[in-house]
């Protein structure tokens, strides 16, 4: 079965913010039945009116299960909510998989470190469990640059993580850390149950440090996304993702839209080329 097609709402927040019904709204009219939500412990009874408005589901969330305190751009820091909250919100809005979107590139230096993200991660699947949810991580490129034995931290940090604990790879984010996304997904294989589908040109320097704003509509840029969705044999959910788009952004998540759409219907072995 295809995995569902689906679009991580911070990519549209902005939009989303003065006018969240009509921006479900067009949402739907691209043709999302599914999304992935954020910041949603606090906004759930809002989020839920929209979506079930417009047949809408979020089976999948980020939300920051590993660490408490998470310091901000802006030079703030925010407390995460409690997992009791969050996993309440989950549940509300009918959230399958809690996905924890970011620990700070300082934890991926050494294998203390990972294995304190692992351990943390693990706890929170165990809780997760008791309301019928998985856990999972979200990546960006600085768990993949540095290396511990060997491997990008990334990987050492599958090894160590309870088979209950899933990983969403952002493949954009993979390809700027150098990774061979083609292998990287053959090679974890049943772990990877979510993608984030983005694009954009590949060069040195790309980072979280300074998000790119050119990046693109999937299949118009440089990342390997098509061999990558073929590879991910375990795979549940694709998720659209823009961090910086330089345009009109539900023009770049139709574009995306469809191009999953028709590559995701492809026989095997075709629309690889991108």
């Amino acid at each position: 079965m295809a995995p569902a097609i689906s679009l991580q709402l911070y990519t549209v927040d902005a939009a989303l913010a003065p006018d969240l019904d009509g921006g479900v709204r067009r949402l739907a009219e691209i043709g999302f039945d599914t999304v992935e939500a954020f910041a949603f412990v606090d906004r759930a009874p809002e989020l839920k009116a929209a979506f079930d408005a417009h047949g809408i589901a979020a089976r999948t969330g980020h939300a920051f299960l590993v660490e408490e305190s998470i310091p901000l751009p802006d030079g703030t820091v925010m407390t995460a909510p409690s997992h009791a909250d969050t996993f309440a919100a989950a549940a509300e809005l009918g959230i399958e998989i809690v996905i924890d979107p970011f620990v700070g590139p300082d934890h991926w230096t050494t294998r203390e470190g990972v294995e304190r993200v692992a351990a943390r991660l693990n706890a929170a699947a165990a809780e997760a469990a008791e309301h019928g949810m998985r856990v999972g991580y979200h990546n960006h490129d600085h768990e993949l640059r540095p290396r511990i034995d060997g491997q990008p931290a990334l990987q050492v940090l599958a090894s160590l993580l309870d088979p209950a604990v899933v990983l969403e790879l952002d493949l954009y984010w993979a390809s700027a850390a150098g990774i061979d996304v083609v292998a990287f997904v053959q090679e974890l294989g049943d772990r990877i149950v979510a993608v984030h589908v983005k694009d954009g040109p590949m060069r040195e320097g790309i980072s979280t440090a300074e998000v790119p704003t050119d990046q693109t509509p999937a299949g118009q840029g440089d990342v390997r996304l098509a061999e990558a969705l073929a590879a991910a044999t375990a795979l549940e959910y694709a998720v659209i993702e823009f961090d910086g788009f330089d345009g009109d952004v539900f023009d770049g998540v139709e574009q995306s839209y469809r191009w999953l759409a028709s590559t995701l219907s492809a026989p095997t072995g075709a629309g690889v080329s991108a």
